[in-house]
This record gives C-alpha cells, structure tokens and sequence, in this order.
C-alpha cells in the first residue's frame, strides 16, 4: 500500500505509547483515523495531532476494548461516518511484573480482557467487514514475551501467546478473501507501559539501552501495511533468541531464567 491516503484507519490505544505513535505515522501517510482508547482527553489531543498531519478526519472515541458494548459502539461509528474499514492496528494493552504465584487473579482476568479477549473482539469485527469488501489488513500489537516467556511475567507472556496463536488461525482463514493478518511482537519499548508494568522503574532502567524507539518502530510498521507480512519481530537480537529456542528449549530457559531475566 503506497500511500493510505482515503484509507479508513482503526488505531486501539491510541493515546499514548506505541498506539499514538502508530496513530501519526498512519496520518503522515493521509489515512483518515479513528483513533480508540480509555482516557479522552490525551485521545483528542492525538487526533488533533493526526488531522494537521493528514488533512483528513480523525476521530476521537473513548472506548475500554475490555468492554464489548463499548467496542460495538466504535464500529458503528466506523460504520456512519466512513462506511468502510481498511486497516486495523491493536495496540491496547497492559502489563504487570510480578511471580505468578503472587498475581492477583482479578488482575489476571483483566489483563485477559484488554490485552488478549478485547484485541480479539476488535478482530472480529474488523474481519466480518473485511471478508465483505475482500480487501483490509489486521495488525495486532503482541510481544516478543509471547514467544519468549521469563519470570515476574507469567500472565502477561500468556495473554501475549494466545493472541499469536489467534493471529496464526485467522490469518490462515482471511488469506482467501485478500485480508492479512500481522502480528508485531516488539521487545521493551521506550514508552510508558513501563510506568504500570513496574512502576519502581528499575526493571526498564537495565533495558534501557536495547529498548525500541516508539517512533522508528511505529514507522516500520505502517510501511510493511500491503505487503503481506505475516510477522515483525524486533530487536533483531531477540528475535534470533526465539529460533534458537525452538531448536534447544532447555538451553533457551537457562537464557531466558538469567541472560534475558531483568526483572
């Protein structure tokens, strides 16, 4: 897709991290937006962000993807005002570092809900209009924690994991009508997810160094849209990491239980 200019545009967690980013690296590209997230005032300061760079709409709608009456309400906005759907990134969620053992089972359930249930609702959605107009592209945020899963992060890697696994059936159902189905699973990034996952700061204070760039891996993301990409994995070194693991598992769990342990 060279340009997104006229393409309708779904962004979840769009108002801040990841998810803002994506928001204005898809309106540098002319798409027009409909930008989803809990806290409405840092939304609408994005969506205004978003229609000086595009020139085109953008929509601010509060909307916790936890709650389905409240994503169905999205969609029919989506519906209304632009009457099509071409592409949608997931980029809600939520972590929490702490042993298993010790995870509350009510934050258990919650980071199901918006991390893994939610994103797979908005998918749905997305994917019954897309099979209608034969054409579109699901692109849902992960973590490389789902693919390589270290302690203080059990439920996390889990939601992570399962959302993999979902993306891997649906972009096989999709491939026939012309949708795609991407799944992004970055390392740490520079944002502040960290400031719930591990508000002592000490655990991105000794990952600082190889955390991502919000802004370079926004950008990344929004030019392989078109392209059928099944997966983007990134840093480069965890990613290696993963292939090593399918090949010595138990090797892999001594990396990941020391070398890749920073919690």
């Amino acid at each position: 897709m060279a340009s997104l200019t006229g393409k309708t545009v779904l962004v979840t967690g769009a108002s801040s991290g990841l998810g803002e980013q994506l928001a204005l690296a898809a309106a540098a590209q002319g798409a027009n937006l409909v930008l989803a997230a809990r806290r409405q005032d840092r939304l609408t300061r994005v969506a205004d962000q978003c229609r000086i760079l595009s020139g085109q709409q953008a929509l601010a709608v509060r909307c916790d993807v936890s709650r389905v009456s409240q994503v169905d309400q999205v969609f029919a906005t989506i519906d209304d005002v632009f009457g099509q759907l071409d592409v949608v990134i997931n980029a809600a969620g939520f972590g929490h570092m702490a042993l298993a053992v010790a995870t509350d089972p009510h934050l258990t359930e919650k980071m199901f809900r918006v991390n893994t249930l939610g994103t797979m609702y908005v998918s749905q959605l997305a994917a019954r209009r897309m099979q209608r107009q034969r054409h579109g592209e699901i692109i849902n945020v992960a973590s490389i924690a789902g693919k390589i899963a270290t302690p203080k992060s059990a439920v996390y890697a889990a939601t992570k994991a399962a959302l993999i696994a979902y993306d891997n059936a649906l972009r096989l159902e999709l491939k026939s009508v012309g949708v795609n189905v991407m799944t992004v699973n970055p390392g740490p990034i520079a944002t502040d997810f960290f400031e719930t996952a591990d508000p002592s700061g000490q655990y991105f204070a000794k990952v600082a160094r190889v955390a991502l760039n919000p802004v370079k891996l926004a950008e990344l993301i929004i030019s392989k849209i078109g392209h059928h990409r099944r997966e983007i994995n990134r840093p480069w070194v965890m990613a290696a990491a993963n292939l090593g693991y399918q090949v010595a598992p138990k090797l892999g769990d001594w990396f990941a239980g020391s070398v890749f342990n920073y919690k």
